[in-house]
């Protein structure tokens, strides 16, 4: 499988922007996709994730209500739109594939990663 994410830039507090994740190789119904987030110099961190099938989505509670994430399984593509960004969120976000995630978070850590995507929010 691999994953190639695209849409980071640079906007401004309270704006949005989109990052999509194109995958490609055989990808199971019942696999999560999802989104992780690193900011400079802190850890990698859970930003969003869904079922392959577009069933179940879950996401970090910094982000609820803020970022929706979906899959066209047509274009096997993995979309997470970010809406009111924050400073904060100024991070390398990176698509991840397979991972077990409940309503805690991850479970398990995802068997692939696609390259990060830089979004930068000035406040």
């Amino acid at each position: 499988v691999q994953l190639q994410a695209s849409g980071g830039g640079v906007v401004q507090a309270g704006d949005s922007l989109r990052l999509s994740c194109a995958a490609s190789g055989r990808i199971f119904s019942h696999w999560n996709m999802g989104w992780f987030r690193q900011a400079p110099g802190k850890g990698r961190e859970f930003v969003a994730a869904i079922r392959w099938s577009g069933e179940l989505t879950y996401y970090a509670d910094s982000v609820k209500g803020r970022f929706t994430i979906s899959v066209d399984n047509a274009k096997n593509t993995v979309s997470l739109q970010m809406n009111s960004l924050k400073a904060e969120d100024t991070a390398i976000y990176y698509c991840a594939a397979t991972f077990s995630v409940t309503e805690g978070g991850p479970t398990t850590n995802p068997n692939w990663w696609g390259q990060g995507t830089q979004v930068t929010v000035s406040s």
